[in-house]
């Protein structure tokens, strides 16, 4: 009987020293996985120091997802006529990467500081193109840009001088 009883009490022991090891190398890979993203801090409530929780992304040690300019796509433009008469039409045309077809796409242009949306719009073709056209009546230097309708991703500004 005793020896049963003292392999039970070693089982336990050998048990508990594997749960050990099992949870340092566990949190130490955890800590060579951390990003440069600081670590909760504690905090006191009600006299009680207590710690926030823990983001999914730090528990797992899996980095975070970032978007960058090639994970969220880019819309490329261009026209034909960077000098045109009032009242005469530009095609602006052009092409997108990483957005899906179907998508709204608006002409906006620069004016008083701001980027403000014209009433001139179209959508993604299959292949990833686009053509917009404007008629402009008012005579002046136009900066205009082309950018999806909810503002995420916009092509670099453009010129077009209106005589």
């Amino acid at each position: 009987m005793t020896s049963v009883l003292r392999h039970h009490r070693y089982g336990r022991a050998l048990g508990a020293g594997a749960m050990t090891v099992a949870l340092l190398s566990g949190g130490t890979a955890g800590a060579f996985a951390a990003t440069s993203t600081p670590s909760p801090k504690a905090t006191m409530s009600a006299g009680m120091p207590t710690k926030k929780p823990m983001p999914t992304h730090m528990a797992t040690g899996k980095p975070m997802p970032t978007r960058t300019a090639t994970a969220m796509g880019s819309i490329t433009v261009s026209t034909a006529h960077k000098t045109v008469r009032h009242g005469e039409t530009v095609a602006f045309a052009g092409r997108v990467k990483g957005i899906k077809s179907g998508v709204t796409l608006v002409l906006q242009h620069r004016t008083k500081g701001k980027w403000t949306t014209l009433r001139s719009m179209t959508t993604v073709s299959r292949n990833g193109t686009f053509t917009i056209r404007r008629a402009f009546t008012a005579k002046g230097t136009e900066t205009l840009r082309v950018a999806t309708k909810d503002g995420r991703i916009m092509s670099s500004p453009l010129t077009v001088k209106v005589s």
